[in-house]
Order: structure tokens, then sequence, then C-alpha cells
């Protein structure tokens, strides 16, 4: 039994239960010197007995308890139960009264020692006292069976009680054990959530970063080309375009700032997610320079607001696809975002008339794939489909709670009667 090692959940029932167990010993003690102290003996009988069981006590406070509070050591421990059954025999000899403090002593040897040697010392706690004593005071032959068939009793009752006892010491150190587990497994899985919590949240930032200021970045990147080569020949083009510039930027802000607070896009604060869509194509074109797409808004179903997640999702959806059709379409090519209310699910899909792409190609960035991860963490499914030169396809589905109905309202009851 090891001492534990601090907190409720790393102590087991035994440890827990051992304080009873000081009491039981002090209790047995106490009793056993009282009945010395009242034995019909001799007074040299009774103070040699005395003494002897008077040493009991700090042999068991500085030897036994020690080791019994930690792991047994089988030196020590016999070393302890031999000089415990050398204090006990010569008054549970001399006193017959004195042989009851054996209940205090059996429990100590089932305790300390292996089964077998417990056994051998509860042989010898049993029977020798019996022994001794009807050597040294010659009993008549009806006293020393009756004494003798309470020796057996005892012995076998000793063995049940030791072998409960060594059961129950082996259940409790298998539930600290198990207890122990626990607790390591409740720390490692406590670990593993933190860090698939902070690997999320990374993955979740740097989607919010691909689709808000990366892209605004490469926009402001792109009207700075176009500003370069229009500064020589075509300063009213380069104004808009650095005007273009300057709204990228607040939008940016506006983003960058939205990220930061943890509230919604910049786009969905205080409006619809037809009008921030309608907003998204009017800032891709049509107008001057070499990013911006013609692109249309079709809304079908009854337009009502939604969890902010799905419309998050909805949003972000859109910007992606579109900002790879200002990329990758080509001149002259058009968009169309279609967005279809039903009771079950929200579709959006964006076609655009570009020049498309090999799907099948390994691609390093988070746009795609981003894309499907956040359908996926709404409940709902990302499909890409494009050919070269035929265009691009993304289309997302997002299920929709059901929408609570009202109960019908019962028919008006009429009443009628016989008149007076």
């Amino acid at each position: 039994m090891s001492e534990p090692p601090g907190g409720a959940l790393d102590a087991d029932v035994w440890d827990r239960s051992f304080r009873p167990w000081d009491l039981y010993f002090g209790v047995v003690w106490a009793a056993m010197l009282v009945f010395t102290i009242a034995a019909p003996n001799s007074a040299p009988v009774r103070a040699t007995a005395f003494t002897l069981f008077a040493l009991f006590a700090p042999w068991y406070i500085w030897v036994g308890r020690p080791e019994l509070m930690r792991t047994p050591d089988s030196r020590r421990s016999l070393y302890y139960i031999v000089g415990a059954v050398l204090l006990f025999l010569p008054p549970a000899i001399l006193l017959g009264e004195m042989r009851s403090a054996a209940f205090a002593l059996v429990p100590q040897c089932f305790m300390l020692l292996s089964m077998s040697r417990a056994l051998w010392a509860v042989t010898v706690l049993n029977v020798v006292p019996v022994a001794g004593w009807a050597l040294v005071w010659r009993p008549p032959a009806e006293a020393i069976f009756f004494n003798a068939l309470f020796s057996v009793v005892t012995l076998a009752f000793s063995a049940v009680l030791g072998s409960w006892i060594i059961r129950i010491i082996a259940q409790s150190a298998e539930r600290a054990d198990l207890i122990a587990e626990l607790e390591a497994s409740r720390e490692e899985v406590s670990r593993l959530s933190a860090e698939r919590g902070a690997l999320a949240e990374r993955e979740r930032m740097s989607r919010e970063i691909h689709d808000t200021l990366a892209q605004g970045f490469t926009s402001v990147l792109m009207l700075v080309q176009a500003v370069d080569a229009e500064l020589e020949r075509d300063l009213p083009g380069a104004r808009r375009h650095l005007d273009l510039m300057a709204d990228t930027a607040r939008r940016n802000l506006a983003e960058a700032r939205a990220l930061v607070a943890g509230g919604a896009p910049a786009d969905l604060h205080g409006s619809s997610l037809p009008d921030a869509l309608r907003r998204l194509a009017a800032r891709h074109g049509p107008g001057p320079g070499p990013a911006e797409v013609s692109v249309s808004v079709e809304v079908t179903g009854e337009a009502r607001p939604l969890a902010p997640a799905l419309e998050v999702v909805a949003l972000r959806t859109c910007q992606e696809a579109l900002s790879n059709t200002a990329r990758h379409a080509g001149p002259g090519a058009t968009a169309a975002i279609s967005l279809a209310y039903t009771d079950a699910a929200l579709c959006v899909e964006v076609r655009d008339t570009g020049r498309g792409f090999d799907a099948s190609a390994p691609s390093d960035g988070y746009g795609l794939s981003g894309l499907r991860a956040r359908a996926v963490e709404v409940g709902g499914s990302a499909e890409v489909r494009t050919d070269p030169g035929g265009g691009t396809l993304v289309a997302v589905r997002l299920p929709l709670p059901p929408t609570p109905t009202a109960p019908p309202t019962p028919p008006p009851s009429s009443l009628t009667g016989s008149p007076a």
C-alpha cells in the first residue's frame, strides 16, 4: 500500500480507511490491558503480561504502522510481525484472556505478508498460546479441549478474514492504478483537445485571411499594376484605379477589424445575404481594369435571415469563386450567382464562362479546399465542376433547420339550442 501522493482521486479506498484500523488496534490494545489488570492471577504474572503487552503499542507505532502505510517490504514486514508475535505470545500464555489480542494481529499479518507466510503466522498466533497455556498451568482436560476448539475456530475465521483482506487490498490497489490511468488519459485527452482546437482555429484563421485580406491585397497589387501601365497614357484611368485601391484598402481594414473582433464579415454587418452578394457582384464589374468581371445575381425562393454561420459560408463561397474567376477566367468572362432558398436547404451556385481548369491537378492553396471545409463544418457539401475551356461551376448546398409551423387554428364551434 503506497501512501497517496495527494488529491482525493489519488487515494484509494484502503488508504482512506486506514484510520479505523488504528482505532481498532487501539481499542483492542486498551481492552487487553484492562483485562490484564482485572485478571485473577497473581500480581507478578499480571505485571509481566502487562509490561510485555504495553510494549506492543510503541512497536506498532514506530515499526508497524510506517510499514503498513507504504508498500510493504518483505524483510521489514517479517521483522515487524516476528517482533509482534514475540511480544504477544508470553502474555497470551500467562493469561488466557490475552489471546483475544490476536484479533488485532491477524489482519496485520495478511496486510504485510504473503498469503503462505501470513497463514503460518496466524497458525502460531492461534495454536502456540493454547499449547503454552496448557503446559504452564496444567488445566483440566475439559478446559484444554474447549480452548483448543476455540483456537481451531479462530484459526479458520482468521484464514477467511485474511483472504478477504488480501482481496480488498488487491482490488483497492487495482482501483488506484485505474484511477491513475484515468487521470493520465484525461490529461492526454485534454492536451489533444487543446492541440486540435488550436489547429482548427489556425485553419479557420487561414481561411478567413485567404478569403478576405489576401484577396484584398491581391486586388490592390493588380490595381497597382494597372495604375503603373496607365500613368503615362491614361491619367483618368489611373485615378479611377487609385480610387478602387483606396476602396479596397478600406474594405480590407473593415474585414481585419471584423476578424479581430470575431464578428460577422463587413459585408454582412447590418445587411441581408442577397444585398451583400449584390454589393460583391458590383465590386467585380463591369468597370475598368483587368480584374473586372460582369456578374449577375439571381435569388429564388423566399429570402430570410439564416444562422450567421450559414450566411458566412455562402458569402465566402461567392467571394472565393469570383476571385478565382477574376484571376483565371480570362478577358470577356462573365459570372452568375444563383441563391436559392428552400425549406430544406440554401443552394449557392457561381458559374462563369471562363477558361476553366484541370480539377485533378494538385493545388497548394487554401481556396477550394477551404471552400469545401467551410461547407462541411456546417453540415453541407461543396462541389466544383470544371473543364479546360468549358467554364467553372461552384455549387454549395447548406442544410437548413426545419421551419416551425404554427398549429392549425381550430374551426369556430357553433352552439345550437332549442328556443325557450
